[in-house]
């Protein structure tokens, strides 16, 4: 397979420590030799960051699609997450080394606690995650889909610092008082779902934006994402959205176009939403 060349320089979002790239590759519902393909063509394009989970059955393939890169480990900003039915100390740090041995490394930039567990005390579960960052299993550690509370109550809880709390976000979904929580603690907000799951690519605003910049609809908005001090991780399975996506770093929106999009979110405009899921902000 043939070299192919990076696009543009991939800015990072600092927090607690972390130099977390602004742009990843998210991997939900990417399955066998696609998912490794898709995440060898992504680092080769000049992707830094791959998103994956436990819950996703796929960090084996992950894995494969880094060694397949050839890009060195050392370059390449990994997160993990665990399952809320891991979260007794004991089973989250066994279940954090069964991670490693699926992805092959010996430790993640990130590992996150993916849905809040009421069952389990949080003490104990951000003790154990605490425990696998000093042991040298995971470089980050931090939480995702928290609510303000949740984050304030994790931040006061664990020995070691939090660096991000991934939640959805794209232009439809308001989130403005988990983004604030965030800042108040140095950390990073990730966003999931960016593009609403392809539902941005048909709104007017962004298109008229991205007539004006000659960009796509989603660029527009993964670039109102990162010019917040986002960090994004769209989700693709086609090659030529790899390169759409990361070519956003040639332009900047001017503060009428993010207020603009801005005011197309809600607090209705959540995507993603179970029965276990805590009470929104």
């Amino acid at each position: 397979m043939g070299q192919v060349q990076r696009v543009q320089p991939m800015l990072s979002i600092e927090a607690n420590g972390a130099r977390i790239p602004a742009i990843g590759l998210g991997t939900w519902d990417l399955r066998g030799r696609a998912c490794a393909r898709i995440v060898e063509q992504a680092l080769r394009l000049g992707y830094r960051h791959i998103d994956t989970a436990q819950m996703y059955e796929n960090e084996r393939e992950v894995g494969e699609g880094l060694r397949a890169s050839a890009v060195k480990r050392g370059e390449i900003f990994v997160t993990t997450k665990i399952w809320p039915t891991h979260f007794a100390p004991h089973d989250l740090e066994r279940t954090a080394k069964e991670s490693l041995v699926r992805l092959r490394l010996t430790e993640v930039d990130l590992l996150l606690l993916q849905w809040p567990n009421p069952r389990v005390p949080l003490g104990e579960t951000l003790g154990a995650l605490a425990r696998v960052k000093q042991q040298g299993l995971a470089r980050h550690i931090g939480v995702s889909n928290f609510t303000v509370a949740l984050v304030e109550e994790a931040v006061a809880l664990c020995s070691e610092p939090l660096v991000c709390d991934q939640v959805e976000y794209h232009p439809y979904l308001e989130q403005a008082k988990v983004k604030e929580a965030c800042a108040r603690h140095g950390m990073a907000l990730v966003a999931y779902s960016p593009v609403a799951r392809g539902r941005i690519k048909s709104e007017p605003a962004l298109k008229q934006i991205g007539e004006r910049h000659r960009k796509t609809a989603a660029q527009i908005c993964l670039r109102w994402l990162v010019q917040q001090g986002v960090t994004a991780i769209p989700r693709t399975s086609q090659l030529h959205r790899l390169s759409e996506n990361i070519e956003i770093f040639d332009f900047e929106l001017s503060d009428e176009e993010m207020q603009q999009i801005s005011a197309l979110g809600s607090a209705s405009g959540r995507l993603t939403d179970f029965g276990f899921a805590p009470k929104w902000d």
